[in-house]
């Protein structure tokens, strides 16, 4: 008497390459992935698997989140790799944002207007898109203030929307502040950042 084939996992979920092809994927599709899906995001209506974060990356996030969580006030709460939706097919992962309070935690992708900062730590795999892409995207969506945080060494660049407008009719953001050594801020709320307490 044989055994009975031992059932095979069909491995691990990955798109569609048809609709892929179409870019057809919409905001729904990627709320009704599976639980053993990677981390994606959606970007006109094309699932793009994001790549691993290098341990550096992931530090100055942690402890980027962290002096958020710490000082910013009770109307704002710090959050980490959580979706914003841009439009009906195209969602991105901020890698550290600020929100409205009041947003229920069962919540996986923000609309915009919960958004209130966006901040990317650039990695050397998607400088381009985290440094033209994402920003002209929250722009366009209207998200109000925007970081992009460079690693080696650590140098964060804040900015926020401001009068200019891009060749769409898109207003843009504007630098308000940079620095190496500390980030003074008014907005969205006073800040003042020692870089110091976000490099590992």
């Amino acid at each position: 008497m044989s055994a009975e084939p031992i059932p095979t996992s069909p491995g691990p979920w990955c798109p569609d390459p048809m609709r892929q092809q179409r870019a057809d994927y919409t905001l729904e599709d990627l709320l009704a992935l599976p639980d053993d899906a990677p981390r994606v995001e959606l970007v006109d209506g094309v699932i793009q698997v994001t790549p691993s974060p290098t341990l550096g990356h992931q530090n100055i996030s942690s402890l980027l989140w962290l002096w958020l969580h710490s000082h910013a006030p009770q109307h704002l709460g710090a959050a980490q790799a959580i979706g914003v939706k841009l439009s009906h097919n195209t969602s991105r992962q901020p890698d550290v944002l600020l929100h409205r309070a009041g947003v229920a935690s069962v919540h996986s992708i923000l609309q915009p207007k919960d958004v209130v900062l966006a901040v990317e730590v650039v990695s050397p795999g998607t400088r381009r898109i985290d440094r033209f892409a994402k920003p002209g995207e929250y722009a366009a969506a209207g998200i109000a203030f925007y970081w992009q945080i460079e690693q080696d060494p650590v140098h964060v660049y804040a900015y926020r929307i401001g009068d200019r407008v891009g060749p769409g009719g898109e207003r843009q953001y504007e630098l308000v502040a940079d620095g190496p050594d500390v980030i003074e801020l008014t907005e969205p709320f006073d800040i003042k950042l020692p870089i110091a307490e976000i490099t590992p």
